[in-house]
């Protein structure tokens, strides 16, 4: 099984061959419009199953496509209410539940102190869903432990041990065998998009711990092929999985 999840920064529609390039089972795409305007100005198809997609801009929301025999279905557990969060039923190959995720933590001050935010209220409201089966949780988190301060119900380390204590761990972390907040490799070069800018590790994927043993190559895309090229400013993870 091979996952991919990544902030496409909207016009899916013109970079769709360079995310078909990595060969995905599982894409998690965020800032994606709506599949039926992109398949409109696409002269050929290329979806092989019909994708899930969430989202209130038709030209900006999340979704999840599958190939290779795997496919999705919104779970009836979504809640609407939780933008951007997606708990998803894939079959295939190897069958399990899939919440993708495009945080978007836009509070600050004394108010952001006291939220949740959107993932962590989403792991306390599908819980059942992220353990009835072999789970993952990815996408775009626009989170990282450099940002914590003590106290906030948003911090992303809090976030992090929910999802351990659901037997769910991030497999960058896992295999690079670095610490959250020491990534060395970001998934984000922000705002100028330069090389030597400002860069985060914001995206994640968080597999079964018994999963990590089978985890048969973990890579992030470059800058120079992702960000350098105009196509976004995030770059992908790809995760290849031997269950």
């Amino acid at each position: 099984m091979r996952i991919v999840a990544w902030n496409c920064g909207m016009a899916l529609d013109r970079k769709i061959d360079v995310l078909l390039g990595l060969a995905p089972d599982i894409a998690i795409v965020c800032e994606c419009a709506e599949p039926g305007r992109f398949r409109a100005r696409r002269k050929s198809a290329w979806t092989e199953c019909e994708p899930v997609w969430i989202g209130r801009n038709p030209h900006k929301g999340l979704a999840v496509f599958t190939f290779n025999g795997y496919a999705a279905r919104l779970s009836e557990l979504y809640d609407p209410k939780l933008r951007y969060i997606a708990p998803v039923h894939i079959s295939g190959p190897t069958a399990c539940n899939l919440l993708a995720v495009w945080a978007q933590n836009a509070s600050a001050g004394a108010t952001r102190k006291r939220q949740a935010g959107p993932l962590r209220r989403a792991l306390d409201r599908y819980r059942a869903f992220l353990t009835e089966r072999p789970a993952i949780v990815a996408g775009d988190l626009n989170s990282n432990v450099i940002w914590d301060k003590p106290g906030w119900r948003i911090n992303h380390a809090s976030k992090v041990e929910m999802l351990e204590a659901l037997g769910l761990v991030s497999a960058y972390h896992r295999i690079r065998g670095e610490a959250q907040g020491k990534e060395t490799v970001p998934t984000l070069y922000w705002r100028d998009r330069r090389k030597d800018g400002p860069t985060y590790h914001i995206d994640y994927v968080f597999l079964p711990e018994h999963w990590i043993g089978k985890v048969r190559d973990l890579s992030l895309g470059t800058f120079e092929d992702w960000c350098g090229s105009g196509l976004s400013d995030h770059v992908p993870i790809v995760v290849d999985i031997d269950v």
